[in-house]
Order: structure tokens, then sequence, then C-alpha cells
């Protein structure tokens, strides 16, 4: 891989990242180029290996050592479990003065845990979800939600500056996690109304490509229309948020609203469909793949 060239370094400011997945891959060339990344882990050594090989930046030997050479450590994984087992391997070389964001999408009381695992340390953690997909990560415009300590945010914030557009504090720990909760409860419903919308537009025999362009220009414009509905039309669901992951996603924000005394209606009414995709092998396709299920709605599906 060809090295990417980077900005003058930042004095007395290192950033590492865990999880060099989807999202955090672009992430940390973006912090390279920002001049930030100092050290990287995966538990696929050969992903971290890659990530160094292009930016000169430390392939460590585990999550700890990432934490002992870094100001501000950013993590990104896939599930609750993951996130705690990496806190845990990472506490060993935690430190005073260490921020550890988490860009995970976890629940609350998930982050809540890793902040009180890391707190003997001394280290702070944030939990700082994201929202943007992958476009967002690649281009740093991802809108972070952080919750946690201001003062430890604002030591962070250089480092979250330079994966994002916009950087908001909700509250305390856990706060950020709730956040992406509505921002997740938000993205499955507004998919639903549109790969339903133009599964009913190609059922009446219209130019999708055209629908999608005068639709999108009027009350209804959405990201989602504009990001994926030309992909999801051709049934292309390559790029973007696995299906999955948002099974996963959703399934926190359920939980969440149980232990609150309510219930999510429209995302437990949606599950059984994302669950369908899966299980007719769409589950690594972006959820626009919805599409395809919502297709069958009519006779000519």
């Amino acid at each position: 891989m060809r090295p990417i060239p980077t900005a003058t370094r930042l004095p007395r400011m290192k950033a590492g990242i865990i999880g060099l997945g989807a999202m955090g891959y672009p992430m940390a060339l973006n912090l390279h180029r920002a001049g930030l990344l100092a050290t990287v882990w995966n538990r696929s050594a050969a992903k971290a290996a890659a990530v160094a090989s292009a930016t000169g930046a430390v392939a460590a030997a585990d999550a700890a050592e990432v934490a002992r050479n870094c100001d501000v450590v950013i993590t990104c994984v896939s599930a609750d479990a993951d996130l705690l087992e990496v806190v845990d391997a990472l506490a060993a070389g935690a430190h005073p003065g260490l921020v550890v964001c988490d860009c995970s999408t976890v629940a609350a009381a998930t982050a809540q845990e890793a902040a009180r695992r890391l707190a003997a340390t001394g280290a702070a953690f944030l939990d700082t979800p994201v929202s943007g997909g992958v476009e967002g990560a690649k281009n740093a415009t991802l809108a972070v939600m952080a919750g946690g300590d201001a003062a430890a945010l604002e030591r962070a914030r250089p480092v979250l500056a330079a994966l994002s557009a916009r950087i908001v504090l909700m509250g305390p720990v856990g706060s950020g996690q709730a956040t992406k909760a509505v921002n997740q409860i938000m993205c499955a419903g507004i998919g639903q109304a549109v790969t339903e919308a133009l599964a009913f537009g190609r059922a009446m025999g219209l130019d999708l490509e055209r629908v999608i362009e005068v639709v999108g220009a009027g009350a209804a414009g959405n990201w989602f229309l504009d990001k994926r509905g030309h992909t999801l039309i051709r049934d292309d669901n390559a790029v973007g948020f696995k299906t999955r992951l948002l099974i996963k996603d959703l399934n926190i924000c359920v939980a969440m609203a149980r232990a609150a005394g309510g219930h999510l209606p429209t995302i437990e009414t949606l599950l059984p469909q994302y669950e369908q995709l899966v299980a007719e092998g769409y589950g690594d396709e972006d959820h626009s793949a919805l599409y395809r299920l919502k297709k069958r709605l009519f006779p000519a599906g």
C-alpha cells in the first residue's frame, strides 16, 4: 500500500485506534492525515499491519500497548462484550490523563460499566458514538454524540475533530449512547418509509431515478434517500451499514426502552423484516436491502 501523506504532527498529542473495520480503518487514516496517529491494534493483525504500512504508525502487540503510548485512544468495535473485553485489555496500559473515546454502538449501561472499569487507572472514558455512515468516516464528516466529563472531552477534542464535522456533549457517560439509540430508531424508521415508498413507486410504473430526484428536493428529502436511494433501486447494497449490525443496534434500543418502562412499536415491527433479510443471506448488505422485501408487497415484485 502506498504511504499516505501526513500533516505535521501536533506536539504532545498522540492518538491510537483499536478496531479497524469499515468505520475504524478510514478513521485511522484521517487521524494520520491530521498528524495524530501513533499506534493501532486490531484483533486481525493483518489489518493493523496494513494501516501501519500506509501511515508509519506502530502496529501494537496488544491493546495495552496502545493505551500505554497514547494520550487518546479511539475504540470502534462491534458489540457490547467486545467493548468490555477491549477495555479490560487496555486497562493494563492505561494511565492518568488518558482519554478513551468509544465510537462503537453499545447500550448506555455498557458504556457506564466501561467507565467504571477504567476509573481505577485514572483514565477517563467517553462514549462517543458517531453517525454519518462509511462516507462520513472516510470524509471526516461524522457527527459525534459524546457522554462523559466535559474536561476529558476538551482533551480529546483535537482527535475527535480530525474525524468529524460536529461534536456535541450530551451529558454524563451513557448519554452519547442514548443519543445514538435515538439516531438508530430514526434511521430505521426512515429506511422503512423510503424503501416502501419506492416499492410503491415502482408498482406505479414510475421512473425511480426521477422520483428520487424530485422527491429528494422537497419535504420528503432525507439522508437515506440521497445516499442510498439510487443504489437500492438497483439492489446494489454493498456500501453502507450492514443489516446484521443494525439488528444488533435496534435490539439495544428495544432493551433500553423496556428498561425505561416503555416500548418501540415501530422498531419491534421492523426487526423481523431485517431478520428475514439475514435469513435469506443479505445480512452483510446495507440495510437498504429492505427494498428487496418491500418490492414483494406488490404483484410485480
